[in-house]
């Protein structure tokens, strides 16, 4: 199965080809990284000060035969003008406005000093992402060094060393190098890298004490092929263009270095900053990339029962529902036909309802499938209201290894909003949960507006896990009702009753198993009812708390007073305003797999099917 997604970690490559300097290294590593990504060669004859222009012809000409025997090579675009000037820097800023690269490679000592020369500020200051490479550079590194201190270069080194391992599968290891008489603040940019390190299983981790980093990193890269690493960072004043060590490594290295400068102008650090974390990009580039699907990717349904029956997985969807009578069995009908009568994809399908007063439940028995009330499920427990606590006590009724749930309110109900959730569940088994997402056109009475839903998510949650969680900030709808997971994870996790349960569960699977077990799948488009501002406000409110509550945990203190929970709301009655009060607590309910009714139930029933199976 193809993914319809598709990230390159890099676009666009330029690597100016210069007029007496070579640049096989360049181009052998722009291959290394590239993936599908377009090399620019753009042809660069330097002219010194003082000659005339026009003494360079038969050098511009030379050039353009070299290019054109670089033109049939595989992803490489050659541009049609060979610049002549006395600043290059000019042309190929020119050339970035318009083409737009990622990345510019340049060959040390050639090319980098040829253009030094020119303009030391233009290499001092970069006007595009550089890498400047030297040594034995190929094309199939098989073993790359990442010494790494988490300064502002360390995104870029990581996501060069990454581009690399995507397309040549190369073992990375990050080399964190502590010096011997270490204050504890000289590691504070590290600590954030080291978070984002943690969620890559490509890369492992190596520190060394040392009180010369330059030479350890030489003396370290005698056993791989590739040294990827950050300039020196220095202030936007100081006049040095790569930093001393890095000089070393290219001086001195018998391997292939890679030297990288960013764009990004540099600034005066923030007290207690770690500057690390703006490798986070690199972490959510990578997973949007590799675990963003769409829903036709799993249309076979053929295909996907024969992967269920290789797997062994049974498959339960619980239908949460309240006063859903008007769209309730259009989507009971829609999901149950194709999935559970026509093909055997389906091993449950229960519906979950929170004390309908209208004729839902009515509707769902006569249709086949069993009802439960959520409110009479484990009495024991004080009743709550909310989905969250029927999504939790779902867990109790149903017995399959993957359990997804749909919200009832759909109109626009297709079985993908089923086998899309399904799909990668069976295709990798690392995924523990998968999230849905879509387009969400406004229902306003009869008519529908193109946009204009999810203001809650776009407001609130995401803004809220940017913040606070920037692993999950490439979740597209983290508010999304159309999600599900492997019991053997949900079980573990505790359940928020209201309206924070799926950012409660999505903060959970994070800290739980890591972003890589986080999957999301485009289910295109979804129109359903929409609530108005005031029940968007409680909303916000109750998601909000859930993520405090999550922190209080993490950083094991309390945040919030009792006093907190209330929300005054603003109401306008006959000509006057006035505040009501009214307590929104989002409490929670414990892992399902600590309580002894659900662990006997699973142990009487153990591998023989589903409590109400087909």
């Amino acid at each position: 199965m193809k993914k319809k997604y598709s990230f390159e970690l890099f676009r666009k490559i330029l690597i100016p080809i210069v007029d007496g300097y070579s640049y096989q290294r360049a181009i052998a590593f722009a291959k290394s990284i590239s993936g599908r990504a377009v090399i620019l060669l753009a042809g660069i004859v330097i002219v010194p000060e003082g000659e005339t222009l026009t003494r360079a012809t038969n050098r511009a000409r030379k050039i353009r035969k070299k290019l054109l025997d670089l033109k049939n090579s595989q992803g490489v675009k050659i541009l049609d003008v060979v610049h002549v000037s006395h600043n290059p820097w000019q042309d190929l800023q020119k050339i970035i406005d318009e083409e737009e690269p990622d990345l510019m490679i340049l060959e040390y000592p050639g090319q980098y000093h040829a253009l030094l020369n020119t303009s030391p500020d233009a290499i001092i200051h970069p006007i595009c992402d550089m890498a400047i490479v030297g040594g034995e550079i190929t094309s199939l590194p098989k073993r790359i060094l990442l010494p790494m201190r988490g300064g502002p270069y360390a995104e870029l080194a990581l996501r060069i060393s990454l581009a690399i391992n995507r397309n040549r599968r190369t073992r990375i290891t990050a080399l964190h190098l502590t010096p011997v008489r270490n204050a504890p603040s000289s590691d504070t940019p590290y600590h954030g890298i080291d978070r984002i390190l943690k969620n890559i299983p490509e890369v492992r981790s190596k520190k060394k004490v040392t009180d010369n980093p330059a030479q350890s990193i030489v003396k370290e890269a005698e056993n791989f092929d590739l040294v990827v690493m950050g300039a020196t960072a220095m202030p936007e004043s100081a006049l040095i263009s790569i930093g001393p060590a890095a000089e070393l490594m290219f001086n001195q290295s018998k391997v292939g270095v890679v030297a990288v400068k960013t764009k990004r102008p540099m600034r005066p650090p923030i007290e207690g900053e770690r500057v690390g974390l703006t490798a986070i990009s690199v972490l959510v580039d990578k997973w949007f990339a590799e675990n963003t699907y769409h829903a036709e990717e799993f249309a076979d349904i053929d295909y996907l029962v024969k992967q269920k029956k290789k797997k062994n997985i049974t498959i339960a969807l619980a239908l949460p529902a309240l006063n859903e009578e008007e769209t309730v069995g259009n989507v009971i009908q829609t999901i149950k036909k194709p999935l559970m009568d026509d093909t055997p994809l389906l091993d449950e399908l229960v519906l979950i309802d929170s004390n309908s007063t209208d004729h839902t439940r009515d509707i769902a028995s006569s249709m086949g499938i069993p009802v439960f009330i959520h409110q009479q499920i484990l009495p024991e427990f004080n009743p709550r209201e909310g989905k969250g606590e029927a999504l939790w006590k779902s867990l109790f009724v149903t017995h399959s290894d993957l359990i997804l749930w749909i919200d009832t309110d759909i109109f626009n109900i297709h079985p993908r909003f089923v086998y899309g959730l399904i799909g990668p569940l069976l295709a990798r088994d690392d995924i523990q949960f998968v999230k849905g997402f879509y387009r969400r056109p406004l229902k306003v009475g009869e008519k529908v507006q193109a946009g204009g839903g999810g203001r809650v998510t776009e407001l609130t949650a995401r803004p809220l896990l940017n913040l606070f969680y920037p692993e999950l900030s490439g979740v597209i709808q983290p508010l999304s009702g159309e999600y599900g997971g492997r019991r053997s994870a949900l079980e573990k996790l505790p359940f928020f009753s209201g309206y924070g349960v799926e950012i409660g569960l999505l903060i959970d699977m994070l800290d739980n198993f890591g972003v890589s077990a986080i999957a999301q799948v485009d289910l295109q488009e979804r129109i359903h009812h929409n609530q108005d501002l005031s029940a968007l406000s409680k909303m916000s409110f109750a998601i909000i708390q859930a993520v405090f509550k999550k922190l209080e945990k993490r950083y094991g203190r309390s945040i919030l007073e009792e006093l907190n929970r209330t929300m005054k709301l603003i109401r306008y009655e006959a000509g006057r305003l006035f505040l009501e009060v009214e307590e929104i607590a989002e409490g929670d309910r414990p892992p399902m797999i600590e309580l002894p009714d659900y662990l006997a139930r699973k142990n009487l029933l153990g591998d023989t099917g589903g409590v109400y199976s087909r």
